[in-house]
């Protein structure tokens, strides 16, 4: 998998000196050919991957702090990248956002070894623990920062509990792509999925006597 062309990546905390493109990608894509041959994370050393990417220990250590950062990013260039909300309404802010998380789980579906390196860190509380905070926890804040938005502007009713609406707006998605696998991610899915919440958030008139 060439990891090259995955699009910008978040940025993380500062780390040393400057980063170069190139070796980063190097070491990224080196992580990746050691997964692709079957090497277990729990086997993936500092040294094994520097002598697979071509450069020393310490270049890597310059741009991570350990092997837990290094993975986080490994499979934060393999997914497709965090979209730019286009900020015109909550709607369409929320159908973006489902949206890349449809493609995400299309793009696991596809790719055996990012299934089975998700498995893999499921396993390991270091890492698994690190992928959401740098990576599940700024996308949830995201999409709550959207509702936030869309209830000071009045798109959404002052009395819902934000919380609990992002949890309706993302489970319907997160259900299919992870716990039913078999199902379908169909186009237009995530639109569907917004509009349908958004109806039942919207204030019900009373019923006549």
């Amino acid at each position: 998998m060439t990891l090259a062309d995955s699009g910008p990546r978040s940025a993380g905390p500062a780390r040393g000196r400057p980063r170069s493109e190139a070796v980063e990608i190097a070491i990224l894509e080196g992580v990746m050919k050691l997964l692709e041959d079957g090497v277990p994370l729990a086997e993936l050393s500092i040294e094994r991957i520097a002598r697979t990417a071509g450069v020393g220990k310490a270049t890597i250590y310059r741009r991570w702090n350990g092997k837990e950062e290094l993975f986080v990013d490994v499979m934060r260039a393999a997914e497709p990248p965090d979209p730019e909300l286009p900020g015109t309404s909550m709607r369409d802010d929320l159908i973006v956002l489902l949206e890349a998380l449809r493609r995400r789980g299309l793009k696991n579906r596809s790719s055996a070894i990012m299934h089975n390196v998700h498995a893999q860190m499921k396993s390991s509380p270091r890492i698994w623990n690190a992928y959401h905070t740098n990576v599940v926890n700024p996308r949830r804040e995201l999409g709550m920062e959207v509702l936030r938005r869309g209830q000071r502007n009045g798109e959404l009713r002052a009395d819902v509990d934000l919380e609990l609406a992002n949890d309706m707006f993302t489970g319907p998605m997160l259900l299919r792509a992870v716990l039913r696998p078999d199902s379908e991610l169909p186009e237009g899915l995530a639109e569907q999925i917004v509009d349908e919440v958004l109806a039942g958030l919207r204030p019900v008139s009373s019923p006549e006597p």
